[in-house]
């Protein structure tokens, strides 16, 4: 299952900054009303401090919940696949919900947030912070076998 959470946008190195087990391994973020807009011109922020709005994301997903993660990885890349160019995060792998007793020695899941897309629709730093953390929960959520549709209508769209 891959999702695809859009908003606005070459493909960039990948670090994984969070392995599943509840704990950073590096230090290092939906369209809602009023976003989801190319603002025309890009917020300056740096690869490490978007990484940083990632991993704070992170850390603030309930540790019950963390706990229940498994077999995923969590990665930021600049920029999405140019045939979709407004992605802000991607979800790719099967979700706990599908999972069965054929499910053993896979690679991981893997969530990807994208920071070009989200520094050029956000036209300051503290929307950049909510959009990261929208985007980093909808992603796990998918991880937790949560659609879209759901995701929408929990605000996480």
């Amino acid at each position: 299952m891959a999702c695809r959470r859009r908003c606005s946008a070459h493909v960039g190195d990948a670090r994984s900054i969070w392995d599943g087990s509840g704990v950073r391994q590096n230090g290092f973020a939906g369209v809602r009303e009023g976003f989801g807009r190319d603002n025309g011109r890009v917020l300056e922020m740096t690869r490490e401090e978007f990484e940083e709005l990632v991993g704070e994301a992170l850390d603030r997903i309930p540790a019950d919940l963390t706990r229940l993660m498994d077999n995923v990885a969590v990665f930021v890349e600049d920029e999405p696949a140019a045939d979709a160019p407004d992605l802000l995060g991607l979800y790719e792998g099967t979700p706990l919900t599908e999972r069965g007793e054929w499910y053993a020695g896979v690679l991981p899941d893997r969530i990807t947030i994208y920071r070009g897309p989200t520094l050029r629709m956000c036209a300051t730093r503290e929307e950049v912070v909510a959009e990261t953390e929208i985007t980093v929960v909808h992603e796990i959520a998918h991880h937790f076998g949560i659609d879209d549709e759901r995701l929408h209508a929990l605000g996480y769209g």
